[in-house]
């Protein structure tokens, strides 16, 4: 299970311990500096024939997951800008997969 993965279960989880999501949110950030790695990863999944619609609802943090950050940052506000920060990269990371797709398409339209 990767980080992000950890992070969603985390923070979906309705018996979430406030110390484990600060564990995970805690090596997230250290790892938020390479976007491009993770978008690479999506891409090649891509390319494996998965949907791209599909790849970027796992890309997008849910709606939910974003409101249970707010609830969150309630009870451990020194965490909003943990909180913030995860969801630029995954903004980012989505930007870069879609700028992918849109670079393989093209080259593709062109041969």
């Amino acid at each position: 299970m990767d980080e992000f993965s950890k992070l969603r279960f985390c923070a979906m989880s309705t018996q979430a311990n406030p110390a484990t999501i600060t564990t995970v949110l805690d090596d997230l950030v250290r790892d938020l500096d390479f976007p491009q790695r993770e978008a690479a990863f999506f891409y090649g999944l891509f390319l494996r024939g998965h949907s791209a619609e599909e790849l970027r609802r796992d890309i997008e943090v849910p709606a939910a997951v974003l409101a249970k950050w707010d609830r969150e940052c309630l009870r451990q506000p020194e965490q909003r800008t943990n909180f913030e920060k995860i969801a630029e990269y995954r903004l980012h990371v989505l930007a870069i997969f879609d700028s992918l797709i849109g670079f393989d398409s093209k080259t593709q339209r062109l041969q």
